[in-house]
């Protein structure tokens, strides 16, 4: 495998990172202190997103997009990582993959606005009593005729509040497995306004502030048969192939913090003097760095191995859980470690590290928690022998 960076993914990270430290670093302290993300600023800063071609890049050439290949998209995606969650997502946004399934009527109505930057899409399938095991849902699709009728709820949804449509997975039916009857799940596009569908604020968050989420509630919401998107039952089988690599973008998005978190701390530890010396001479923290690095390098090259193997169709589910869970946990030690060296200051609103500190936390627990990445990785290394 070839470690190098090409000219285009060199000048792809340098345009991304020239592009957060210009447009979104100046901002982060005020969506910090406000917990709001002006919808002006999201219209200023998406307009020169589009401009400098950062917009969408994650989506193919074919419909608009940058076409880039999964290793340099994850490049891209941790040099947005190292900025406020919601200036990054919100105002540079990377519509969902998914919307690659829809029919051409579909992409026409929902998948190429959003590449345009004229609407948002937001992905609701987690329920109150439904987070890990996504079978478990009791959110319903009920076929009335050549409709459909919704009822249920939905929360912790991503900017549902921005989004002009939800991409909704219901329970449709059921069907027989070896483990007894389990719930058949269906895609429908559920636009704003529909009648007996209810956006509603969600919880106030330790992590991300201004990236919002939102209770979604479905009260007899009717749909016709072309709001579906792939295969009636079939909702999981899209999922899973146009969802798959959204683990290693949390992955990447967590590398390029962490760096942030270390660049902070190995500048302090050189520039702070205790004792009649730097601190970074210090055991205590010099090997602070050395493990802070170590831990970086690591999760780095789980990561972006994922993504070689994932461009050459190799990538398989214990991969990308392993990169998920190294990269997530690695960026809650860094901004752990980093915090500790600077001691006091390292808390203070005046750095972003208490700021990355706090965000990690949620990390370990949305695109699948730590403890489902651990369990897919178990499973793989038993599977050969039955278990």
């Amino acid at each position: 495998m070839d470690f190098g960076l090409s000219e285009e993914q060199k000048l792809i990270v340098e345009t991304t990172r020239a592009f957060v430290e210009n447009e979104l670093y100046p901002h982060e302290r005020e969506v910090e202190r406000t917990g709001v993300l002006r919808r002006d600023l999201i219209e200023e800063i998406k307009v020169k997103a589009i401009e400098a071609g950062l917009y969408a890049a994650n989506m193919p050439a074919d419909v608009g997009g940058a076409g880039l290949d999964t290793v340099t998209w994850l490049l891209y995606e941790k040099e947005l990582g190292r900025a406020n969650y919601a200036l990054h997502w919100t105002c540079v946004a990377r519509p969902s993959n998914i919307l690659l399934a829809g029919t051409p009527e579909q992409r026409e109505k929902y998948l190429f606005p959003c590449i345009r930057g004229e609407k948002w899409d937001c992905l609701a399938m987690t329920e109150p009593g439904a987070g890990s095991d996504l079978r478990g849902m009791k959110a319903t699709a009920v076929q009335d005729g050549d409709d459909w009728v919704l009822n249920g709820t939905k929360h912790f949804i991503s900017h549902a509040d921005l989004a002009d449509f939800a991409i909704v997975f219901m329970a449709s039916g059921e069907e027989d497995s070896p483990r007894g009857k389990r719930k058949k799940i269906t895609a429908f596009f559920v636009d704003k306004g529909t009648k007996g569908f209810t956006v509603r604020d969600g919880y106030r968050n330790v992590s991300h502030r201004g990236y919002t989420n939102a209770i979604l509630e479905f009260d007899d919401c009717r749909l016709p048969g072309a709001q579906v998107l792939g295969e009636v039952h079939k909702g999981f089988d899209v999922a899973n192939s146009w969802l798959g690599a959204t683990r290693l973008q949390v992955g990447a998005t967590c590398l390029g913090r962490a760096e942030r978190a270390l660049g902070h701390a190995v500048e302090y530890a050189a520039q702070r003097q205790q004792f009649g010396q730097q601190i970074g001479k210090f055991q205590g923290v010099s090997f602070k760095l050395a493990d802070m690095a170590t831990e970086l390098k690591a999760a780095d090259l789980m990561v972006f191995e994922a993504g070689w193997k994932y461009d050459q169709g190799t990538v398989t589910d214990q991969d990308m859980a392993m990169a998920k869970l190294k990269a997530t946990e690695m960026l809650a030690y860094v901004a752990d470690e980093a915090i500790q060296i600077h001691g006091g200051m390292g808390l203070m609103d005046d750095l972003p590290l208490e700021r990355i500190w706090r965000d990690a936390r949620v990390e370990r627990i949305w695109e699948g928690t730590s403890e489902i990445q651990r369990h897919i990785i178990s499973r793989a290394l038993l599977r050969p022998f039955g278990a």
